[in-house]
């Protein structure tokens, strides 16, 4: 794996990067819209700010990353993790992961409305919100982690394992089908399911 120092801390859009490690690297406001990341490593790198929509992130690893905003929008992820992050807002409409592993972070806004997700682990994160509106998630699984904000509104969900979760807010109970939640969560969302089907509750 080739190394990026400091003095090379330049993105670029479209641009193929082959089992490249950028460590240690201020790349806020970079640009690599685009570009192509393959067996690829980011090491404890300042991503605020940058503009990495539409890239393709494959079996390559963001390890440490922080900032206060990101855009990745309609970008790919196949066979990557993200560890111990600590991002603020996280851009990702549309995006598509496939065998992404998502650990030890803290995330303020993560916005994956209208995303795909397939095979996707959340283990000990705290996330402000989860933004999963209009969503395809499958076989997707929360371990350990807090949530304040669940949005699933319209989402379409299949063995989307919340049981491992802990939420303080839900929006979207009735995008719920296909979501596996514990006994201790169904107690906690009654008062939402019943107001989505119209049911009045008497003491």
């Amino acid at each position: 794996m080739r190394n990026f120092g400091l003095d090379a801390a330049t993105l670029e859009d479209r641009r193929d990067y082959d089992g490249v490690a950028f460590a240690d690297l201020d790349l806020s406001g970079q640009a690599a819209r685009g570009a192509r990341f393959v067996e690829c490593r980011f090491e404890r790198c300042n991503l605020d700010g940058a503009q990495l929509a539409r890239i393709r992130l494959l079996d390559s690893a963001l390890v440490e990353v922080q900032g206060a905003s990101l855009d990745l929008a309609d970008s790919t992820w196949r066979g990557t993790t993200l560890e111990g992050a600590r991002l603020g807002a996280v851009a990702l409409t549309g995006a598509s992961w496939t065998d992404v592993t998502v650990t030890g972070c803290k995330l303020g806004y993560v916005n994956l409305a209208d995303a795909r997700l397939e095979d996707v682990t959340f283990s000990a994160c705290e996330i402000g919100t989860l933004d999963l509106r209009m969503a395809q998630a499958r076989d997707v699984s929360f371990t350990g982690c807090t949530i304040e904000e669940l949005n699933v509104s319209g989402a379409t969900l299949a063995d989307v394992d919340l049981s491992g979760a802990r939420l303080r807010s839900l929006v979207g109970v009735e995008s719920l089908r296909g979501a596996i939640i514990g006994r201790d969560q169904l107690t906690d969302l009654a008062p939402l399911l019943a107001s989505q089907l119209g049911i009045e509750v008497r003491d």
